[in-house]
């Protein structure tokens, strides 16, 4: 009896050392590490973190080039919640004919959030770019779920389309180039004055005769004021 039981006990042991080897080989064998990115890329979507290089500049740059008809592509989006004719009823949104300078919230007949009630002022070009670019940002606690339009060009697009549509704002200037370093310093060093080095002491001439002689003339000498006073150093140094 007892030889079977060791027998039997004999024979668990073996087969939970086995067990445990193979396991530790499988986990070898099979081991991976963490991805450094996780998931799969989908086409058309951006990645968080890429695309960052270049600041995006303000809207009055995009505005230039915006087109209405673009525009009005891109508006229909927007259609899901918002009529934009004249005189339309109010949807899931405002209506939105003649928004553009109009008060922020200030559309008739419409309960607005309070987020956005608190924001005050009016749908200025700069305003309707940040609160299409993303609603929640602009004003945190809105009812509105859009998400939100990350293409500079399709908000200049549609800006123009809606001030298209019941609404005159003119168009902002282009904003100005920014200025080149290099030539900015060029332009600084054209400014200083010919043959006189930085922080150069300009004497008269009493002071200039008092200078011991060979210290007038040359690359390195003090600047002398008066042409009589440079004549007399001159004739020193001779």
């Amino acid at each position: 009896m007892n030889d079977r039981f060791n027998t039997i006990a004999g024979w668990a042991l073996a087969a939970g050392i086995v067990a445990l080897g193979a396991s530790i080989v499988t986990g070898e064998v099979f081991h991976s590490e963490r991805p450094e990115t996780m998931g799969y890329p989908i086409e058309g979507v951006e990645v968080e973190g890429e695309g960052g290089g270049a600041a995006e500049q303000p809207i009055a740059a995009y505005l230039q080039a915006a087109n209405a008809q673009q525009g009005e592509q891109v508006f229909k989006k927007c259609a899901a919640c918002h009529t934009i004719n004249a005189g339309g009823a109010n949807g899931l949104g405002p209506n939105l004919h003649g928004v553009m300078g109009r008060a922020i919230a200030g559309a008739p007949g419409f309960a607005f959030s309070e987020a956005l009630k608190g924001k005050g002022g009016t749908w200025t070009w700069d305003a309707m770019s940040e609160w299409l670019k993303s609603p929640k940002k602009f004003a945190d606690g809105t009812k509105m779920t859009f998400a939100g339009l990350s293409k500079p060009e399709d908000r200049a697009n549609i800006l123009v389309y809606l001030n298209s549509q019941g609404s005159n704002l003119p168009l902002p200037p282009a904003p100005a180039a920014a200025a080149d370093p290099a030539q900015a310093a060029a332009e600084g060093a054209d400014q200083q004055v010919p043959g006189k080095a930085e922080d150069e002491p300009v004497l008269n001439e009493a002071q200039a005769a008092q200078q011991p002689e060979g210290r007038v003339g040359g690359e390195a000498a003090t600047t002398v004021a008066g042409r009589e006073g440079q004549a007399k150093g001159k004739s020193k140094s001779e």
